[in-house]
């Protein structure tokens, strides 16, 4: 019987396996981390490495966000106390947070976005895949994938508050907690980047970097 410690500490570290860390080692032989924006996501990826691989690394980032909702999650645990919606939330907060600050690489990895898309939209399909479309129309104006997944958590954030205290939908108090815990520290977490943003300097999709 697995235990809420032990459901964390298991999708902490299948958060914490590095996918642009490993195919970057893998493709180039290089510290992803070293190059470009410096972070371990898709989009340094594809800058510094190359398309396919940083496709391989989205998928794989978006499957582990996923797999730690829909398969740790439904392994037998018994307790009255914690609900199966807590047990998603202490899960998908567990391999977000293990994706940016993986064990196995000094702590260092991506911003949490791919990963956040996989397990959120696990516990709120229709939520997170309007907040998908919004990142997709603002990536596709502006060229900023950050800009896109700072507005994209907004949206998520505002739409939970929304339908829990404007239309009255029964959305758990442990969704709000979670959406507020994330939204905050994605932004923590992208802090480089608004400076970017703001000073006119941010990268912008599409345009790849000498490895």
């Amino acid at each position: 019987m697995l235990t809420i410690i032990a459901i964390f500490i298991l999708c902490y570290l299948l958060g914490s396996i590095p996918f642009g860390i490993i195919i970057g080692r893998i493709w180039k032989g290089i510290d992803i981390r070293n190059y470009g924006s410096k972070s371990a996501g898709f989009t340094n990826v594809y800058r510094v490495v190359g398309t396919l691989p940083a496709a391989i690394v989205l998928f794989l980032d978006i499957a582990k966000g996923m797999a730690a909702v829909l398969l740790i999650t439904q392994i037998s645990f018994d307790s009255p106390w914690v609900s199966l919606i807590d047990l998603k939330v202490i899960a998908s907060v567990s391999v977000i947070v293990g994706h940016v600050f993986p064990i196995f690489f000094r702590f260092r990895g991506g911003k949490g976005i791919a990963t956040g898309l996989g397990a959120l939209w696990s516990i709120l399909p229709v939520e997170v895949s309007l907040a998908l479309f919004l990142f997709i129309i603002v990536v596709a104006i502006t060229k900023y994938v950050s800009l896109g997944s700072l507005s994209a958590i907004t949206f998520l954030f505002l739409a939970l508050i929304f339908e829990k205290y404007y239309l009255q939908t029964e959305v758990p108090s442990i969704i709000i907690i979670m959406i507020v815990f994330l939204t905050a520290f994605i932004f923590f977490n992208h802090r480089n980047n608004i400076k970017r943003l703001l000073n006119g300097t941010e990268n912008k999709f599409g345009r790849k970097k000498a490895g």
